[in-house]
């Protein structure tokens, strides 16, 4: 059984350097300084919301319920993910976009018939 190998040093959180890298099958090894990919230094709870975000195909309705956390829970939760892939989380403006957008949704889910009205309150009062 092949184990992961790990991106992150379990006594201080920094990155891991990969020094040697070794062929089962034919016994070649290599040695040097190589860098691990972005993906493999996330924790294991990130790399499972990813996989969740990915199969739920970005969706963050079914990523809430898939997961059983609120919108805010996701969209922190992505946030750390965009974080630790090293881009810049985006500005308040454009998190003032993507709360309006949620409000639309909410909102046409209970016109839809989709939503019960207890629901969309509780859903509109969240963050």
């Amino acid at each position: 059984m092949k184990r992961r190998a790990l991106g992150r040093c379990p006594v201080c959180g920094e990155s891991l350097e990969v020094t040697k890298l070794s062929c089962s099958r034919c016994d070649t090894s290599i040695s040097g300084h190589f860098e691990t990919c972005k993906f493999c230094q996330m924790t294991d709870e990130q790399r499972n919301f990813v996989a969740t975000f990915i199969r739920c195909r970005g969706n963050i309705k079914e990523v809430e319920r898939e997961l059983g956390i609120s919108y805010p829970t996701v969209r922190g939760r992505l946030d750390t993910v965009i974080q630790a892939l090293g881009f810049p989380i985006e500005s308040d403006k454009e998190d003032e976009a993507e709360a309006a957008a949620r409000r639309k949704e909410i909102l046409d889910s209970l016109a839809t018939g989709e939503l019960g009205a207890e629901e969309a309150v509780k859903l509109l009062k969240q963050k």
